[in-house]
């Protein structure tokens, strides 16, 4: 994990003296995002024997110019995740499910020129074939997250996506028994397109 923390800061960091303006040219208001990603993660603390795994699409569309002054300029976007593959690998089995997440309220850091960073907080419901975690719980949990990662711009309107989130699971007391699993720890790889926007 501290590997990976370490490669995402790297990125950020090489950025910042890109001789093309990639980010300003792909990333302003009324700009589309179509993207295909995939990730997985691992249970902390208590659920540290269970691991994820998922696979999706996402489409997201800035709201809003850029505002705010220093590192803290930039612009709104609402993003949605659709995820038909999402496995939940509990110590007995493997539970397939998918899952839906419409809200992705995600502000993009657009001080640099190649890569843009983002935090963003989101919440999304998830769908198993089988109650989890395992007990008389549920098969629909709801998937609260925080997230920081970046879009890292290969080319005008194309990034590569890197991004950890720490994700809540629970049935809301939809089951029997609520135990959930607390908190999570998500790291996904993904590719972006970036589509219209007043460039």
């Amino acid at each position: 994990m501290k590997i990976l923390i370490g490669m995402l800061f790297a990125l950020l960091l090489s950025g910042s003296a890109a001789a093309q303006d990639l980010l300003s040219q792909s990333l302003s208001k009324g700009t589309w995002e179509l993207g295909l990603f995939t990730g997985g993660g691992t249970g902390l603390k208590h659920a540290d024997d269970t691991q994820f795994f998922d696979a999706g699409g996402r489409v997201g569309l800035v709201l809003t110019g850029e505002h705010l002054p220093g590192w803290f300029h930039g612009n709104f976007e609402w993003a949605v995740d659709m995820m038909p593959a999402y496995v939940v690998f509990t110590p007995n089995q493997a539970v397939y499910g998918g899952s839906f997440k419409p809200v992705i309220w995600q502000w993009n850091f657009t001080r640099g020129k190649k890569i843009a960073p983002y935090f963003a907080i989101a919440g999304g419901v998830l769908f198993t074939t089988h109650d989890v975690p395992p007990g008389h719980t549920s098969f629909v949990n709801f998937t609260p997250q925080g997230a920081f990662g970046a879009h890292v711009f290969l080319k005008r309107g194309r990034a590569l996506l890197l991004e950890g989130a720490i994700v809540h699971h629970s049935n809301a007391s939809l089951g029997t028994q609520n135990p959930g699993y607390n908190a999570a720890f998500f790291f996904t790889v993904g590719y972006s397109w970036f589509k219209g926007g007043s460039h």
